[in-house]
């Protein structure tokens, strides 16, 4: 597919370019190129940490020795 020309500059597609250059002509890492696509599609969304989202396992399991 054909990027705008300002997107084409962005680094993100750059980088995602490059890996999909190296997996076609050396048969390079495929996840280091899918992972690079997806950062480049997915540059404009802010990730927020969200604490609520899940929660910790920390204290929950107890030994037997320490009952």
């Amino acid at each position: 597919m054909k990027l705008p020309k300002e997107e084409h500059s962005a680094p993100e597609w750059q980088a995602a370019m490059e890996a999909l250059i190296l997996v076609a002509e050396n048969g390079g890492p495929t996840m280091l190129a899918r992972i690079g696509v997806m950062r480049a599609l997915n540059r404009h969304v802010e990730r927020v940490f969200d604490p609520e989202r899940k929660s910790h396992h920390w204290g929950k399991r107890k030994l037997k020795r320490d009952q």
